[in-house]
């Protein structure tokens, strides 16, 4: 009994040495991790900046498939935010501040500790440096599970640099697997659709249209509007000189509605219109090249655009269907100018001219004469 006793009270002394030690640990914590990856910087950043992308390649939920991920309305940009369960606890994140193709930074919580998250995106030799960083103060229970695992800065560390391996990898095929195809000229159907209309830099539009078809989507499932297909773009002025485009991003709807006079969203619709089609299988980042063969394909044939709509494009396959952008399907189309009527032209009325009266002459007979 005597000996129980002890073992017990061995025990009790080990717990409070363990509670001791871990209480006594530094709460605050920073970890670091850089890396280099082999794709263009804009690639990276628009990659990690939408939240969507994450289970691709977060090493703490992608070897696990009971990890779940709840998304808004927005994922990306600033106010772009995602929350996840995994079998090593719970966590949210949230966009605070944004620099394209720069920074991003933002606010996580993990297993009831808020931390401070920063990336950094610089251009270097073969690709882009990535550096990842993380400050914050560690609870009690995110202590002892730092104990466990050899520390703060092996537990972050780990996840950072397996995470980092990820996205090169998954940047490296996924982006890289695409192709393009001519589907020659084809008759695009009309639409009725809500749309939301912007002026923006060329190399801001892909982030910015992200950022807007959300949007969309919340205002469409918030209001209970019937859809009628797939979101597109309608491209109205792409000057790349300046390097400003406009366009609105488009969700086709079944039936016409009337919005707020004072709202960004707006109505509008097209009738069914002569195209070139092309299709680019991969990630929207080539459109660049899809947008090319339809030119070269306008040249070849001796066909002009319509003056009105520049170039539609379909998001038949993205992101909300498959989260591999090597297997997403964009529709490119290229607006025909309708042929004008060919009116023929009246035939020159002719009056009818009376002849001239001509002066009518009598022979007579010399021998008539009485």
């Amino acid at each position: 009994m005597r000996i129980l006793k002890y073992i017990f009270l061995l025990i009790i002394l080990a717990f409070v040495a363990v509670v001791v030690f871990v209480a006594t640990q530094k709460g605050n914590y920073s970890v670091e991790r850089s890396r280099v990856i082999k794709s263009p910087r804009s690639v990276v950043f628009n990659y990690v900046n939408d939240y969507r992308n994450w289970e691709n390649f977060s090493a703490w939920a992608g070897d696990s498939a009971s990890s779940k991920f709840e998304y808004p309305a927005i994922t990306s940009g600033k106010g772009g935010a995602f929350s996840w369960k995994s079998p090593d606890g719970e966590g949210n994140i949230k966009t605070v501040y944004v620099k394209e193709n720069d920074s991003i930074l933002q606010k996580m919580e993990f297993n009831g500790s808020p931390s401070d998250v920063s990336w950094k995106f610089k251009d270097t030799v073969g690709g882009t440096k990535v550096t990842w960083r993380s400050k914050g103060r560690m609870s009690f229970l995110y202590k002892i599970q730092s104990v466990t695992k050899g520390g703060i800065a092996k537990m972050i560390g780990s996840l950072y640099e397996q995470s980092l391996v990820n996205l090169d990898r998954t940047l490296d095929y996924e982006i890289n697997t695409y192709s393009v195809a001519e589907n020659g000229i084809v008759i695009k159907t009309g639409a009725k659709y809500l749309s939301q209309t912007i002026n923006s830099t060329i190399p801001n539009a892909p982030s910015n249209m992200r950022i807007m078809l959300s949007k969309l989507v919340h205002f469409v499932k918030k209001n209970n509007i019937a859809t009628a297909g797939k979101p597109f773009v309608i491209y109205k002025t792409y000057d790349t000189t300046n390097g400003i485009t406009k366009f609105s991003v488009c969700i086709p709807i079944k039936n016409e509605i009337r919005t707020t006079p004072e709202s960004d969203i707006l109505y509008g619709s097209f009738e069914a219109k002569k195209s070139v089609k092309i299709t680019l299988n991969g990630d929207y980042s080539h459109r660049a090249e899809a947008w090319k063969k339809a030119t070269d394909y306008l040249t070849a044939n001796k066909l002009e655009r319509d003056p009105n709509i520049k170039v539609i494009e379909v998001f038949t396959k993205g992101i909300e269907e498959i989260k591999k952008p090597s297997k997403w399907v964009t529709h490119v189309y290229v607006p025909l100018r309708s042929a004008a009527a060919v009116v023929p032209k009246p035939a020159p009325i002719r009056r009818p001219v009376a002849p001239t009266p001509k002066p009518q002459t009598q022979n007579v007979d010399e021998f008539s004469i009485q």
